[in-house]
């Protein structure tokens, strides 16, 4: 039962300096993160401001993770060069190492009057110093942290099972560096376990070698977690956060070794015996940077081929041949080819969101925002590319095919901008609401979706082929759309009139999707008009004429 108490205290203690760190993250980003990041873009000119622009940075947001992920992110955008990139994060471990000093000095006493002031300054109206009364509050809760730390260690050393598992670590210093890296990594902050080093050290049951092998496995798990956030980004982010991990382990590497005759200096040479681990946790730091500062060009390379560049994907227009432009038919044909890609995509778009408000699975409209950017982009480069087609002159023909090819493209961005801005988010209320519309509705909205899509395709056909029948079919769908919406309309407003609790719920978004999808069909259609114009059946106005 006492063993049971004492692991309480211990992980509660280590909770509470974790939640403290991310107190004060969170306060000094709320507080300076904007002038944080601009001074990390910008202070990164020479080796000199990028070393200390990590380590203020690092500093003050109490996380070197923070930094890196700060730092992958500007290389992405190309603010950063790689080289300077990793030099920051020399200086961002020196920082997590400095910070540990600090806190080692045994300045816990002062931790209720630093929460009381970041108290006051929380109650604030100002967002500034709101932050900095957050991240006050997390300092103070770090040291109140480290005095329970003290407290919840003071029994470990009549520990016969501790005793064990300390001999055990003893004589196996790889295993030692691994467990210290797996805490580490799972706490995601070396600072919190070399805290917790300094704490069971205190109690003189770890010996001066263990002590740095277990400092080393802190540096090393430490690295890993922006390595983990970055695996889904960018090459260039990777490079990075992947670097700065292979710079600790090869240091981590050659230290291990060399651990008993690092930790007899600093026995030695310290005032202080007792803080032995923050002291090898800063000479360690200090060190990586003496010896990969002059290699962080050959590292920059080193990564660059290791870490391929990401494959482009194929997202802008692939026909628009600028060579063409002398020959019109074939640039119209080329255009032509573009804007089908592009209702393909609407297709893509239209299909994933009827799947969703089907299925109720919003996984399947993850690609709608990727694939709407990629509309815009196409039908953009399609209309400068028949703008300047038009400055080489047309005959009156394929000046007139030019129009028609640009209001197909204007009217499928149009479309992509309902589904979109419309439909996704009126499917993604319906989701991640659980709202059931009532069987009747459910059938008649999916109708729609269906009718919308095949009158897509046939619109595709008709831009291609010109096919005059197949634009009248397409022109009497008008009707049928406008039709069909005007029923379900009225059968919904019925259901309500009924009390029924499903239209009830849905009444708003069934009203919404359908006028949405009577407007793409709108679109959709217009692909006709040049035809039905031309061949004089195409009125300008539904009304009739009064006699």
């Amino acid at each position: 039962m006492e063993s049971t108490i004492v692991m309480i205290n211990l992980f509660g203690a280590v909770a509470l300096l974790l939640f403290g760190l991310a107190q004060v993250k969170d306060g000094v980003t709320r507080a300076f993160g904007a002038k944080l990041r601009s001074g990390l873009a910008s202070g990164t000119r020479d080796g000199f401001r990028s070393f200390f622009s990590g380590l203020l940075a690092t500093i003050a947001l109490q996380s070197s993770t923070a930094t890196a992920l700060t730092v992958s992110s500007f290389v992405e955008r190309d603010l950063i060069k790689p080289r300077m990139a990793q030099i920051v994060l020399l200086g961002a471990n020196v920082g997590t190492a400095i910070t540990a000093w600090i806190v080692a000095r045994g300045i816990e006493w002062l931790s209720p009057l630093i929460i009381l002031v970041g108290i006051v300054l929380y109650r604030s109206s100002s967002t500034n110093r709101q932050g900095g009364g957050t991240a006050l509050i997390g300092v103070g809760l770090m040291l109140l942290s480290l005095h329970l730390l003290s407290s919840a260690t003071d029994p470990i050393r009549q520990s016969p099972a501790l005793a064990s598992f300390i001999a055990l670590l003893d004589g196996a210093w790889p295993v030692a560096m691994i467990f210290s890296a797996v805490l580490a990594f799972a706490s995601s902050s070396s600072l919190a376990v070399v805290v917790l080093i300094l704490s069971i050290s205190a109690t003189g049951i770890l010996s001066p070698g263990l002590i740095v092998v277990l400092v080393l496995g802190a540096n090393l798990g430490g690295a890993i977690p922006p390595v983990v956030a970055t695996l889904s980004g960018p090459a260039s982010a990777r490079r990075v956060t992947l670097g700065n991990l292979i710079v600790r382990t090869i240091g981590c590497l050659i230290m291990l070794p060399l651990a008993q005759y690092a930790a007899d200096v600093l026995v030695r040479i310290s005032p202080s015996p007792g803080k032995l681990p923050v002291d090898a946790h800063l000479l360690f730091n200090i060190t990586l940077v003496i010896v990969a500062w002059p290699l962080s060009g050959l590292l920059s390379n080193l990564m660059a081929r290791i870490v391929p560049n990401d494959a482009k994907p194929e997202t802008g227009p692939r026909y628009l041949d600028r060579s063409a432009m002398s020959t019109p038919i074939v640039a119209l044909a080329s255009a032509t080819r573009e804007v089908l890609g592009v209702g393909d995509l609407i297709e893509k778009m239209l299909m994933r969101t009827a799947d969703a408000f089907e299925r109720n699975d919003l996984a399947l409209l993850k690609e709608i925002d990727a694939l709407e950017r990629q509309v815009d982009l196409i039908q953009q480069e399609v209309k400068i590319y028949l703008s300047e087609l038009g400055r080489h002159g047309l005959s009156h023909e394929d000046s007139q095919r030019s129009i028609v090819i640009i209001d197909y493209a204007i009217n499928l961005e149009h479309i992509g901008d309902i589904i979109e801005k419309g439909l996704f988010e009126q499917v993604t209320k319906k989701v991640s609401l659980g709202l059931k519309f009532s069987e009747d509705g459910f059938q008649e909205i999916k109708g729609l979706f269906h009718l919308t899509i095949d009158n897509l395709r046939v619109a595709q056909t008709i831009l291609v082929t010109r096919d005059f029948n197949l634009a009248r079919q397409l022109m009497e769908v008008k009707v049928s759309v406008r039709r069909l919406e005007k029923q379900s309309s009225e059968r919904h407003l019925e259901r309500l009139r009924d009390g029924r609790t499903d239209s009830i719920q849905t009444s708003t978004l069934h009203l919404d999707m359908l006028r949405d999808l009577k407007r793409i069909n709108a679109h959709i259609i217009s692909v006709a008009y040049p035809i039905m114009d031309e061949s004089g059946l195409l009125i300008e106005s539904r009304m009739k004429s009064v006699q």
